[in-house]
């Protein structure tokens, strides 16, 4: 559980998250969790190839995360789960995370870590 906390974590900052905090959302936690899940074991094993429906999970939730709504429901979900997991995450999980859009050819022009200020992703 809490791979895919982590995943969904830098999934999130990578899809662009932050957002107006007075606007409604429409992308919700569980679609975020249903999207990213097929992630996690890329995420936490690694792999030669990113399943396919990992990426088409990406692609879908960068897809419906095209306002700024969105974008922060998307992040705030994934923050909150990850920061509640108390797991800690090696350099090869950080990677292997920071790593998925590329590999699943989607062009994502924020940086995948933890460490990412959702505030300041625009």
């Amino acid at each position: 559980m809490a791979s895919k906390l982590f995943f969904l974590s830098m999934v999130c900052l990578a899809l662009g998250a932050i957002i107006s905090p007075a606007a409604e959302a429409a992308v919700s936690c569980g679609q975020v969790v249903n999207n990213l899940t097929p992630c996690v074991s890329y995420v936490v094993y690694g792999g030669r190839i990113v399943p396919e429906q990992c990426c088409n999970g990406i692609r879908n939730l960068n897809g419906m995360a095209q306002n700024t709504p969105d974008r922060q429901n998307v992040c705030n979900c994934i923050k909150n789960a990850v920061s509640s997991s108390g797991f800690s995450f090696s350099n090869f999980n950080l990677n292997l995370a920071a790593g998925l859009p590329q590999k699943c050819g989607v062009n994502i022009p924020y940086q995948i870590s933890p460490n990412t200020d959702c505030s300041r992703v625009r």
